[in-house]
């Protein structure tokens, strides 16, 4: 199972997109094990959104459409 989420940053109004597979590890790895990347300067990060698909196709394409302006719209 692959899991679409959407990450709120409350301190910096940001939200960041994305799919796992693992999504208790990921929400892990954005808010206290990654030393680099977008994620890490806008901790701490709010769980505000999943999907959950059975193919890591659908996930991938859902995550896409949810980055564009309608996507962020929905959001």
């Amino acid at each position: 199972m692959f899991t679409v989420y959407v990450l709120y940053s409350e301190n910096y109004n940001k939200i960041y997109i994305g799919y796992t597979y693992n999504i208790e590890q990921r929400l892990l790895a954005h808010n206290h094990l990654e030393t680099k990347g977008y994620t890490l300067k806008y901790r701490p990060w709010k769980l505000i959104y999943t999907e959950i698909f059975s193919e890591k196709s659908e996930a991938m394409k859902r995550e896409k459409q949810l980055k564009t302006a309608k996507g962020r719209e929905f959001i």
